[in-house]
């Protein structure tokens, strides 16, 4: 009994003296600074390692309802801009400044006593009646514009520059700013002054970059067939790109008014 007394008296004596020297206190408290310091450390690192992710209820199989995009989108083709193809006939080709003579002479179109070079295509059909003018892209209507001598205008725009014209058209059904579909109905053929002679008809024009292109030529074709063009009329005569150029006719005639008023005017 003595000696297990004496024992732990002499253990309990030892532990005093242990605790009564000078460093054993601050060797406690750094070593549990430390510790406390490494836990918080680990927490702050864990929890951005989970926020960088930004994990949402969302991300479960099965419950995001964002729509897909469909990133490989294939590019449209020009079509004709008719309802019905098969019924569609060209009665006024497009004017190529490096075509032979013979398909440049059919291609003019007397106006205002002179003949003007056709910058796009007629369509007519063979009936002769009055049709479905359709977009031949989808993309959006930047002009709408009532004009008695090109019988109506339409211009939708699309990407890379290209634009498409619709001229000799009645009973409009879009508006400025409007998304149109390919195919879809944008009004009815109808009648120009200028070009009478093709009766009911639609114009219409292809451009790329404010330069006219031969409609017939990219039927069924993407708008990448167009990435040359720049090209071509880079090597094509300076005077001959600036007529290849869309201009109205209408504002020929009034500027040959104007022109011939001042002349009256001075005599």
């Amino acid at each position: 009994m003595r000696e297990e007394e004496n024992k732990r008296s002499s253990q309990s004596s030892s532990i005093k003296r242990f605790f009564k020297k000078r460093w054993v206190f601050p060797a406690i408290y750094i070593a549990s600074a430390a510790i406390i310091l490494t836990g918080v450390l680990w927490y702050q690192a864990s929890s951005s390692d989970t926020d960088k992710y930004d994990y949402k209820s969302t991300d479960i199989a099965g419950k995001n309802d964002t729509p897909a995009v469909e990133v490989n989108k294939p590019l449209e083709n020009f079509k004709m801009p008719v309802k019905s193809a098969d019924d569609a006939v060209v009665k006024t080709k497009f004017y190529d400044f490096q075509g032979k003579a013979e398909d440049q002479e059919a291609a003019l179109v007397f106006y205002n006593n002179r003949y003007e070079p056709n910058q796009g295509i007629d369509i007519t059909t063979k009936k002769d009646e009055s049709f479905d003018v359709t977009a031949s892209l989808s993309g959006t209507v930047t002009r709408v514009e009532e004009d008695a001598t090109l019988g109506n205008v339409i211009e939708i725009e699309h990407d890379k520059g290209i634009v498409t014209q619709y001229q000799s058209v009645k009973d409009i059904k879009v508006k400025v700013g409007e998304e149109v579909k390919q195919n879809q109905v944008i009004a009815k053929a109808g009648q120009s002054l200028f070009n009478e002679k093709a009766g009911t008809h639609v114009h219409f024009e292809i451009r790329k970059d404010g330069v006219a292109v031969n409609p017939t030529e990219y039927f069924e074709k993407s708008l990448d067939a167009l990435s040359e063009v720049n090209k071509e009329s880079s090597d094509m005569p300076e005077m001959k790109q600036e007529q290849q150029k869309i201009d109205d006719p209408a504002s020929d005639s009034t500027d040959d008014e104007s022109t011939n008023t001042n002349k009256n005017a001075n005599s």
